[in-house]
């Protein structure tokens, strides 16, 4: 029995990845101070940035990432 096993592409590149970390920032600081739910968004916002794949960017066929894997 063989299990596949689905390779994830990088597709956020340096810039954007820096854009999610101060996104996710902010957002976790008006979760602290406005409203609790926004701690979602902003780990999502993290770990998008964190793993360099996002799965709308992989939908709609952007890749902000230079390096070629």
């Amino acid at each position: 029995m063989e299990i596949e096993v689905i390779k994830l592409k990088k597709n956020v590149g340096k810039t954007d990845t820096y854009i999610r970390y101060a996104i996710g920032v902010v957002l976790l600081v008006l979760a602290v101070l406005w409203q609790w739910w926004l701690v979602f968004p902003a780990l999502v916002s993290f770990v998008t940035g964190y793993f360099g794949m996002c799965g709308l960017y992989r939908l709609v066929g952007i890749n902000t990432c230079k390096i070629k894997e």
